[in-house]
């Protein structure tokens, strides 16, 4: 599972709110870059900078987005991509 205290510091952070439900997703320092999410979710994730780890570089906007999320956090391979990247509030 993801850990929100090992963010990548370029992941772009804030949250949206979509059919109710608030994420803020995230890659950790777990990454491989291995593109998964970047294929599954392309408005959302990409290489970084560095290009040596993957971020979210856009919070999703609408249930399409969303889904993709989703589906990248489920299909990554070391589980580095978290949707509860808000501190407690």
């Amino acid at each position: 599972m993801a850990d929100p205290t090992d963010i990548w510091e370029d992941n772009i952070g804030g949250a949206s709110t979509v059919d109710g439900k608030k994420v803020s997703f995230y890659v950790d320092k777990e990454c491989i870059l291995c593109s998964v999410c970047s294929d599954a979710a392309p408005n959302n994730f990409r290489m970084s900078d560095d290009e040596d780890h993957d971020i979210c570089y856009k919070q999703p906007e609408g249930e399409e987005e969303l889904a993709q999320c989703y589906e990248a956090m489920e299909n990554c391979p070391v589980e580095a991509i978290g949707d509860d990247g808000l501190p407690a509030q």
